[in-house]
């Protein structure tokens, strides 16, 4: 009897223990830039660039040559496109893997320019630093035609060092 109790409680433990893995597998991990407060919603309707953004799967899911593709990156022509400041209406009416079957739902509901209640992301937008900014302006005595300052600290620079002992 007490074999079969034990092993039942292990085969339960091991079972839920499964199941949550598999949860936490499955849910994926929203972007910085998804709405704060919705860590359990899989999908985004980006209604300005009429774009879905699977959670799970961290792809973007839209219309191309007439056929739902999904990929990791925005299409060439959304890729300035701002998701820190677009809005996303989370989709938690839909569990399957092909939110664009309510599209026409969607649209209507959700068109280009739509604001909901306002949002908060989960993150902060990056900062983006361009090329020039990180340069410093030579300071004085710095120039390549300014060598007055080539040995300072150094004074012993180019002096013969031998020593002369007077025993």
């Amino acid at each position: 009897m007490k074999k079969s109790v034990f092993s039942l409680v292990l085969f339960m433990s091991v079972f839920f223990a499964h199941a949550q893995v598999s949860i936490n597998v499955n849910i994926g991990t929203p972007p910085s830039w998804g709405p704060e407060g919705n860590d359990d919603s899989r999908y985004y309707y980006l209604p300005d660039i009429d774009t879905y953004y699977d959670v799970s799967q961290s792809q973007y899911i839209y219309v191309n040559n007439g056929q739902w593709i999904r990929e990791r990156r925005l299409p060439v022509k959304y890729r300035q496109y701002d998701l820190y400041s677009g809005y996303k209406v989370v989709l938690n009416d839909y569990k399957g893997n092909s939110p664009y079957l309510y599209h026409k739902k969607h649209r209507a509901n959700y068109p280009k320019g739509y604001h909901g209640k306002p949002q908060k992301n989960r993150g902060s937008k990056p900062v983006k630093q361009h090329k020039f900014e990180n340069k410093q302006k030579p300071q004085k005595g710095n120039s390549k035609h300014d060598n007055s300052n080539k040995y300072k600290g150094n004074s012993n620079k180019g002096q013969d060092h031998k020593h002369n002992d007077h025993h």
